[in-house]
């Protein structure tokens, strides 16, 4: 082709519209060693028009230990930052359940509003506490990966907020590349186990790196008691912050239930 024969056309007319996100623009912010949260949020927001999800991620070390989990703290607001700048956020999820706990919501929220201030801010913890209301539950059956040390920390975060652990389960495995790998199946299989005791109202897998979302259904018809988990939990507390009630089927009871009153 020639420099004769070359047509530019420049400055075509075009239109803006509202993007990807006209009714919500939802960030989370992932664990640099999670495998599990974003393929669980994709089964969740598949099909939702107009709601666009946008994801960074945070530097951490595969072990999870408290301190470990505490280390974090200094890389939230730069991952907060870079979840696309140019346009403001519905919400922000931040995708660590033990180090939210250990850290606490408060200070998540902080890091936060450094880079996106007034944001309204979601943690799993935070989400499940708001899906234990909304399903009316207050003793809990509580499924986690990790030791014991990052376990007290959970159990005791969680009574602080005035729900009841009657039971407890681990798998006790302290590397997040290997939770990841934990397979569905043992996953129903500790919540069939853990959920059918009469002392409990619902059953929580707590840790954002377990695969639960694709299962909630099925084994709340099996327990005939509300599941939930906190991958599934903050996608719906997510998309109720960002006032988005859209019926969403086969994600068990939780997603037909607006946001308690407070």
């Amino acid at each position: 082709m020639t420099a004769e024969s070359f047509d530019y056309r420049g400055g075509l007319p075009h239109r803006l519209d509202e993007g990807i996100g006209r009714r919500a623009r939802i960030g989370l912010v992932v664990l640099a060693t999670d495998q599990t949260i974003e393929h669980e949020w994709r089964r969740v927001f598949h099909g939702l028009e107009g709601v666009a999800l946008y994801e960074s991620r945070i530097w951490n070390d595969a072990r999870i230990t408290p301190e470990t989990l505490a280390a974090m703290q200094g890389d939230i607001a730069a991952a907060a930052r870079l979840i696309v700048p140019v346009l403001p956020l519905s919400v922000v999820a931040f995708g660590c359940t033990s180090a939210a706990m250990v850290l606490g919501e408060e200070r998540i929220a902080a890091r936060v509003h450094e880079a996106r201030p007034g944001v309204p801010v979601t943690t799993p913890i935070g989400a499940a506490f708001a899906a234990f209301e909304a399903l009316g539950a207050r003793r809990i059956a509580v499924l986690t990966p990790y030791g014991r040390a990052v376990n007290e920390v959970v159990r005791g975060y969680i009574e602080a907020r005035g729900f009841e652990i009657p039971l407890f389960g681990s798998f006790e495995e302290e590397d997040d590349a290997k939770v990841a790998r934990i397979d569905p199946a043992s996953v129903r299989a500790a919540a069939l186990e853990l959920g059918r005791d009469p002392r409990i109202d619902l059953f929580f897998v707590s840790c954002t790196s377990l695969r639960l979302v694709e299962a909630v259904e099925a084994i709340e018809a099996e327990l005939g008691k509300p599941v939930t988990s906190s991958n599934h939990a903050m996608a719906w507390h997510a998309l109720r912050l960002a006032g988005i009630t859209d019926p969403l089927p086969g994600l068990g009871r939780l997603f037909h239930r607006p946001l308690a009153a407070r």
